[in-house]
């Protein structure tokens, strides 16, 4: 437990904000638009369980263009 206290939390913080931040936004993307590269239930659980790589593959390669 003590390894806990010596974690720098002011830095870990907006970092953890960040990568939430981030898949919120790519989920609402992917619910709102419904045309994705590839199946969408699939983009869906790769965005969830990939945290923070997975917005991001969504937003390169799985946004359909037009």
């Amino acid at each position: 437990m003590s390894e806990l206290a010596t974690i720098p939390w002011h830095l870990i913080w907006p970092l953890i904000a960040l990568q939430f931040i981030l898949m919120i936004v790519a989920l609402v993307d992917i619910i709102r638009n419904q045309r994705t590269n590839g199946p969408m239930v699939m983009w869906l659980l790769i965005v969830i369980f990939i945290n923070t790589i997975g917005p991001i593959l969504y937003f390169i390669f799985g946004r359909k263009q037009g």
